[in-house]
């Protein structure tokens, strides 16, 4: 049973990042609420098996009780999602209110910086190419290490 339900959370996570990663707000808020029921089917998962509530009386003797961790952790995760849910929601309804349309726009800066840095980033390449040419000893013209100049005459050759 422990296993169904594992892989139930993989499933609900696996949707979850996918709806995500998407760029229309019904779908994120979608995502957000699958990776919030993800999470509390794997908060169940990691209970354990059922037992006696954890409350100490006369009659138990404390040896089946189930550890309540899982289950605030479970409720503190239903609280965030809905908190999470409700505030994507009111977004999602004033980027409609504004645009009619519930897909999340490029912003202008964000485009700016990637330019920025894709710029910085062909600078430094040209500036490391230049460093690579002065490191030769001559210049670019160096026929370079191993090359031998035609400095004597062939023996079957006339001087002028």
């Amino acid at each position: 049973m422990s296993v169904v339900l594992a892989a139930t959370a993989a499933l609900l996570f696996t949707a979850g990042c996918y709806l995500l990663l998407q760029r229309t707000l019904t779908r994120v808020v979608l995502g957000i609420v699958l990776l919030g029921h993800g999470t509390v089917v794997l908060l169940q998962v990691a209970g354990g098996r059922a037992g006696e509530p954890p409350i100490v009386g006369p009659e138990t003797d404390g040896s089946a009780v189930v550890d309540p961790l899982p289950h605030a952790l479970a409720l503190t995760a239903i609280v965030i999602t809905f908190g999470i849910t409700a505030f994507l929601l009111a977004l999602a309804y004033r980027s409609w209110a504004l645009t009619h349309d519930d897909q999340v726009q490029d912003d202008l800066e964000d485009r700016l910086v990637a330019r920025r840095v894709e710029s910085d980033l062909a600078r430094a390449a040209a500036r490391e190419a230049a460093e690579q040419e002065d490191l030769t000893e001559f210049g670019p013209d160096d026929p370079g290490i191993g090359t031998t100049l035609d400095t004597e005459p062939d023996p079957g050759e006339e001087l002028p």
